[in-house]
């Protein structure tokens, strides 16, 4: 489970977050710089938001990061099956080493692009107990080439922090409300998602995602960061266009109405996961 399952699943909550936040119009429009060269588009997608944090991390020297990755939880969820864990677990490790070598000296190497694609085989395990015949599985050139591509055309300055910047951090027990809960990458005082898609589409499922990262933020704080950073932004990246669509909290939340909002929604998610203690 998850926020995005919180709000998949029941249309009462994206109801009620319609009538309390209105998404506003993707008004821009941007070229197709890098498009998808095969159509495995999720496992594209998940591993180029691994290489994007390792590439986060590599600007950033005093990220703030989980220290832990999804596919690491996949793995311990194989310890059943001593054959597809080792298979895993070579994964992992491989990919362990050859991002520690990418944060030391900063070269993208097809080696490591191809770790982030066998990370990406290993998530789905997690996230939707499918995907275990293909792990350790030989990489396709092509995606290898598409990801290249996609990190290329990063602007490396939307993502240089000038204080803060976190990879993956968590929302304390705001996480724990909706059954578990990450934001990709928060930069000072923008909360970012990577979307890895072929159309500049900003759409209501999307926009509520963030915004209910926001949400999150405010019940339970970013991390054990104390005291709470201040979030202004929520953002959308979208990495075929690199382009950043940024969004400015003030003119979507209403202070009148959001303390009502935010008391509904821990009520809400109650109900759907039960009480968590703190």
């Amino acid at each position: 489970m998850s926020l995005t399952s919180f709000l998949d699943n029941n249309p009462d909550v994206r109801e009620q977050f319609k009538q309390e936040f209105h998404k506003p119009s993707l008004r821009v429009k941007k070229d197709l710089l890098a498009p998808p060269l095969t159509k495995r588009y999720p496992t594209v997608g998940t591993a180029f938001d691994y290489l994007l944090r390792f590439y986060v991390k590599h600007l950033n020297p005093n990220t703030i990061d989980k220290g832990y990755w999804v596919a690491e939880i996949a793995l311990a969820s194989l310890q059943n099956n001593p054959a597809l864990y080792a298979k895993g677990k070579k994964v992992v490790l491989q990919a362990k080493e050859r991002e520690a070598a990418f944060l030391q000296i900063g070269q993208i190497t097809d080696k490591l692009i191809e770790s982030t694609l066998s990370l990406a085989y290993l998530d789905p395990i997690y996230r939707a107990n499918r995907g275990h015949e293909y792990i350790g599985t030989p990489i396709d050139k092509k995606d290898i080439e598409d990801i290249r591509k996609l990190i290329s055309i990063v602007n490396s300055d939307r993502f240089k922090a000038k204080e803060l910047c976190m990879i993956n951090p968590t929302f304390g027990i705001a996480s724990q409300m909706v059954g578990g809960a990450d934001a990709d990458i928060v930069i000072d005082d923008n909360i970012i998602d990577i979307k890895t898609t072929k159309k500049l589409e900003f759409r209501l499922r999307d926009f509520q995602q963030v915004i209910g990262y926001y949400v999150l933020h405010q019940i339970g704080g970013l991390g054990r960061l104390q005291p709470k950073p201040e979030i202004k932004k929520v953002s959308i990246y979208f990495s075929r266009y690199a382009y950043l669509h940024t969004l400015d909290l003030e003119d979507i939340v209403n202070e009148d109405t959001f303390p009502d909002f935010v008391e509904w929604f821990k009520e809400r998610a109650k109900q759907e996961y039960g009480e968590v203690s703190a």
